[in-house]
């Protein structure tokens, strides 16, 4: 959301920022999924959706990504079937984790560290043929809150082979042939035929790009997200990856957060709240609302602005 704005408005500017980016030439527009952020107004990936596929033509839009640790898999393809029955060839959702193993491990963390680290400076970055490799986050993590948010989202396991269970059950209900573990045959209208695009995310060599690769998926490495394990990430999918219906190999996207200007200095002015705002997320608490250039200035670290990527196109 942007300072001072409400969810309407960030709501607004999102519906209005998908038919420029299709008028533009964009072929793809994701949102994401985030709860309990006081400056993230994306809780309901499918409902948004939904509403901006309504409001383009041809633009492909999806989600990135929907928690299958907080959604059941049945629940997740009837949700976005019901729209690519209605907007067939332009509906692609993102499927990742959020959880209670992966809860616990953090937790563990927060209580054995529950204070960021030290700063930190210029030396610790690296480059790796023109990519910007920062060391692994110091995050700030409240086991009480966390607990809390688990409880309300009803966060449960979808790690390692429950997650690829998972995968295979969105799956099977998309082909119509899905089998309980007792045989039953069980169909869902609104999944089946339907034309969806399936997409893996992942932030780390851990089981979503390992699942991905197995059932030879697209995957998604954040970049945004986790910038310092992007490369393990994709190494990972690419070793798991297996031919499959979808893909005969592999195929990666990555996701990096991105200002676009007519010049440097201008794309610089726009990109100064980012540091500011993933200070917010690293406290725990959730992103901040986005600050205006003004309101970020003063606050940010100096030593930090080569966490910016501006890209300059005229």
């Amino acid at each position: 959301m942007p300072s001072n704005g409400t969810a309407a408005d960030a709501l607004a500017n999102s519906l209005d920022l998908a038919r420029q980016a299709e008028a533009f030439g964009y072929r793809r527009y994701w949102v994401a999924e985030h709860h309990l952020a006081p400056g993230v107004a994306a809780a309901a990936p499918a409902v948004l959706v939904a509403l901006i596929a309504a409001r383009t033509n041809r633009i492909r839009v999806g989600s990135g990504a929907v928690l299958l640790g907080a959604t059941t898999p049945l629940q997740a393809v009837e949700q976005f079937g019901t729209i690519a029955h209605l907007h067939p060839g332009r509906i692609g959702p993102g499927l990742g984790r959020s959880s209670a193993r992966r809860l616990k491990q953090r937790l563990a963390r927060a209580r054995s560290n529950p204070l960021p680290g030290s700063a930190i400076g210029p030396a610790a970055y690296s480059v790796v043929d023109g990519l910007l490799l920062p060391p692994p986050p110091h995050v700030r993590l409240d086991p009480g809150r966390l607990q809390i948010e688990a409880s309300l989202l009803g966060i449960r396991d979808a790690d390692g082979d429950d997650y690829v269970v998972q995968l295979c059950d969105i799956a099977a209900f998309l082909r119509g042939d899905y089998r309980s573990v007792d045989g039953t045959e069980l169909h869902a209208p609104t999944a089946e035929g339907a034309d969806l695009a399936l997409w893996v995310l992942g932030s780390s060599a851990g089981p979503s790009a390992r699942a991905a690769g197995e059932l030879g998926l697209p995957y998604t490495a954040n970049y945004h997200a986790d910038p310092a394990a992007v490369l393990e990430s994709v190494a990972a999918y690419r070793e798991a990856f297996r031919p499959s219906s979808t893909l005969a190999t592999p195929y990666v996207m990555v996701s990096a957060d991105i200002v676009v200007a007519d010049d440097d200095t201008v794309a610089a002015e726009l990109a100064s709240p980012y540091v500011r705002w993933v200070l917010s997320i690293r406290s725990g608490y959730g992103a901040m609302a986005f600050p205006s250039p003004a309101e970020a200035a003063p606050r940010i670290p100096s030593h930090l602005s080569d966490y910016l990527v501006i890209i300059w196109d005229k």
